[in-house]
Formats: structure tokens, C-alpha cells, sequence
């Protein structure tokens, strides 16, 4: 009988590990207006959204200036009469390069891009991820 008794305390310990645990509640909403924005910005993950969005801008910027200044040229050396106008511009055999716009345009995307930098550093020494 000893080893029945066993038995059962043993399934019994089974059963109730089995069950399955309640859902732990929900951690109380934060009350302040500014915990509510660290509370947005940490569950929706803005700041990691937009410091996409404004790099993306700016190395858009780059690309574009890239393409217009110098790919654009160099083709204009293999098709005779496309010229292109710029402010600061370098010509080469009658086909004007236009430094000045992209040489404008990488500056501002390397000082965008280090005050992005700078602002998530920040942000996650705040303990906003």
C-alpha cells in the first residue's frame, strides 16, 4: 500500500506542474507625461524609426547628388552635346563634373549621420532603446 501511496503523491506532483501557470497582469500603465513619452518611445521603438528615416533622407541626398554630378557626366562623355550646369563644376573635354553639389551633399550627410549617432547615444544612456 506504502508504494500506491508513492505512486499517487508522485502523479500528483505531475498534475500540478502540468497546470498551466496564470498570465501574469499587466505592469500598471505609467502616470506623467513623461513617463507616458518613454513609455511610447520604448514600446514602439520611434527613435530607432526615425533615425532610419532621417538617415535614409539624407543618404538619399547623396545618391541623388552622386548620380547628377558624376554618373551623369561620365555618360555625357560618350554621348556628344549633354552638358550639365553647376556652380562649382571641374569640365573635361567640353563635359562639366559638378563637384560642388556633392562635396555639399556628403558634408551634410556626415554631420547628419554623427548627430543621429549622438541623439541615440543619448537616448540609450536614458534607457530609451
Amino acid at each position: 500500500m506504502a508504494k500506491d501511496d508513492e505512486i499517487l503523491e508522485e502523479l500528483r506532483k505531475i498534475r500540478t506542474l502540468l497546470e498551466p501557470k496564470p498570465a501574469p497582469a499587466a505592469p500598471p500603465a505609467p502616470k506623467g507625461l513623461w513617463a507616458e513619452f518613454m513609455d511610447f518611445i520604448s514600446k514602439f521603438k520611434v527613435l530607432g524609426l526615425a533615425a532610419g528615416f532621417i538617415i535614409a533622407l539624407y543618404l538619399g541626398n547623396l545618391v541623388l547628388a552622386l548620380v547628377k554630378d558624376f554618373i551623369l557626366p561620365a555618360i555625357g562623355l560618350a554621348i556628344p552635346g549633354m552638358k550639365d550646369m553647376a556652380t562649382y563644376a571641374v569640365t573635361v573635354m567640353s563635359q562639366v563634373f559638378g563637384i560642388g553639389d556633392f562635396l555639399v551633399a556628403l558634408i551634410t550627410f556626415i554631420i547628419v549621420a554623427f548627430v543621429v549617432f549622438l541623439i541615440v547615444k543619448v537616448a540609450k544612456r536614458w534607457g530609451m532603446e
